[in-house]
């Protein structure tokens, strides 16, 4: 697995996936979709938490997903975000999630991540949501 890096190398490729995790719930909260978009690796697919079995495949059909959901008000505070390095270029994380909506009790529930380095840095090659309650 990670053994071929060193300790540093491989906190910073913690530290630079924790952090795509962290921009991934601000800008969606800001409803800036095309930066949501571009956290993705260009074949990176997403399953959204309400839909984990529905994959959308590559930044351009997911941007056109988020630009067609119904303009809301959210707060997504991430939590236990856990990264494991794999290589130098692959890692996988898994994170807890809680989303306010202001339209009935939070949901509470949480992500499994692939990340892939690439020419952009550090982006997400899979983002599978799922709900816990």
């Amino acid at each position: 697995m990670s053994g071929d890096l060193s300790p540093d190398a491989v906190r910073a490729i913690e530290h630079d996936c924790a952090r795509l995790v962290a921009r991934y719930a601000n800008r969606n909260d800001a409803a800036d979709w095309d930066a949501v978009a571009a956290l993705y690796a260009p074949g990176g697919r997403m399953a959204r938490p309400t839909a984990p079995d529905d994959w959308i495949t590559g930044r351009d059909a997911i941007l056109a997903a988020l630009l067609a959901r119904p303009a809301r008000t959210t707060r997504h505070v991430c939590a236990n975000v856990e990264i494991a390095v794999v290589d130098a270029d692959t890692a996988l994380g898994e994170s807890a999630m809680l989303l306010f909506t202001g339209d009935g009790p939070p949901k509470v529930g949480s992500f499994l991540d692939r990340f892939v380095r690439t020419h952009e840095g550090w982006r997400f090659a899979e983002r599978r949501g799922f709900l816990t309650f």
